[in-house]
């Protein structure tokens, strides 16, 4: 029962715009599972399910990512949901987060160890990325991009 039931969140979280643990207990009602806050509570918890925001002010659930991500992108799910904008001319990557948060996501961008990443500057809402070529640096904007779903 409860594998058929994170199945069925799983699939609900994906296909829907999910904003609140009401929201999820009315779906899964829906689809005729009859389960108590506290339950999906600790679904939520045992699958990794998160939050992020949706751009309109507001949040919605978000399942775990598996992706196999080439530049080896290691950010946490609230370090991605503080990159507003990615952008880039030639070999330098721009990236664009909310105020204070640049240094965090720097820092994690750090810690990927891209070897073609020649250094990494962050001012308070800006960080600059100097990769060794402009292929490298494309690359990395449009994984960048993806990953923190601005694509």
């Amino acid at each position: 029962m409860k594998s058929k039931r994170q199945e069925m969140i799983a699939q609900l979280i994906t296909e829907n715009s999910i904003e609140t643990q009401e929201d999820l207990i009315a779906k899964l009602s829906q689809a005729g599972f009859n389960v108590t806050q506290a339950t999906v509570s600790r679904d939520i918890r045992d699958m990794k399910i998160s939050k992020l925001p949706t751009g309109h002010g507001t949040y919605k659930y978000t399942m775990p990512r598996h992706e196999d991500h080439s530049l080896g992108l290691r950010l946490n799910e609230a370090l991605r949901g503080a990159v507003k904008k990615v952008e880039s001319a030639m070999n330098i990557v721009v990236v664009h987060t909310l105020p204070g948060l640049a240094p965090a996501v720097a820092s994690g961008i750090d810690n990927m160890g891209i070897s073609e990443c020649l250094g990494c500057v962050a001012g308070d809402d800006t960080i600059m990325i100097v990769f060794s070529d402009e292929l490298t640096a494309a690359e990395f904007r449009e994984e960048f991009r993806r990953y923190t779903h601005l694509s």
